[in-house]
C-alpha cells in the first residue's frame, strides 16, 4: 500500500512516514497541499493521505475539498492528522470529505487504530518467526 504524508513540518512527516513504513507502507511526502496536488495530477496513486490542516500555500481543508472534487481521486482515503482539536473543526473536515481525524500529538498505536478502523492496517504475516 502507498501513503502520501502532507505536512509542512519535516519532523512530523518523518514521524508519520516511519510509523507507516514499519507497517509495510511505501510513503511519499509533500510540504503542503499544492505539492500533494502536483503528485496526484502527475498520476501518482495512493491508498492513504495523511493531511495536516495548517500549512502554507494550500491548507489541509482546501486539499480535502480539491481531492473530493475530482472523480478520479475519490477512492483516496483522507486522514486528517492535525493539532486542530475543536469539535467544529473536526466536523468541518469530515463534512468536506475526510474519512477520519487524528489529533496531534499521537502515539503510533493511535495511528494504527485509525488505520484499522479505516480497513487500511496491513495484515501481518503470522507464518514468520517473530524472533
Amino acid at each position: 500500500m502507498r501513503a502520501l504524508i502532507i505536512d509542512d513540518a519535516r519532523v512530523m512527516r518523518r514521524i508519520v512516514a516511519t510509523t507507516l513504513r514499519q507497517l509495510g507502507y511505501e510513503t511519499a511526502e509533500a510540504a503542503h497541499g499544492g505539492e500533494a496536488l502536483d503528485l496526484l495530477e502527475a498520476g501518482e496513486r495512493f491508498d492513504l493521505a495523511c493531511v495536516d490542516w495548517n500549512m502554507p500555500v494550500m491548507d489541509g481543508l482546501q486539499l480535502v475539498q480539491a481531492v473530493r472534487a475530482r472523480r478520479e481521486w475519490r477512492d483516496l482515503t483522507l486522514l486528517m492528522v492535525t493539532t486542530e482539536s475543536e469539535q467544529s473543526q473536526i466536523v468541518r473536515a469530515l463534512a468536506a470529505g475526510a474519512h477520519e481525524y487524528l489529533i496531534k500529538p499521537f502515539t503510533p498505536d493511535a495511528l494504527m487504530g485509525k488505520l484499522d478502523m479505516l480497513g487500511l492496517l496491513p495484515a501481518r504475516d503470522l507464518t514468520k518467526d517473530p524472533a
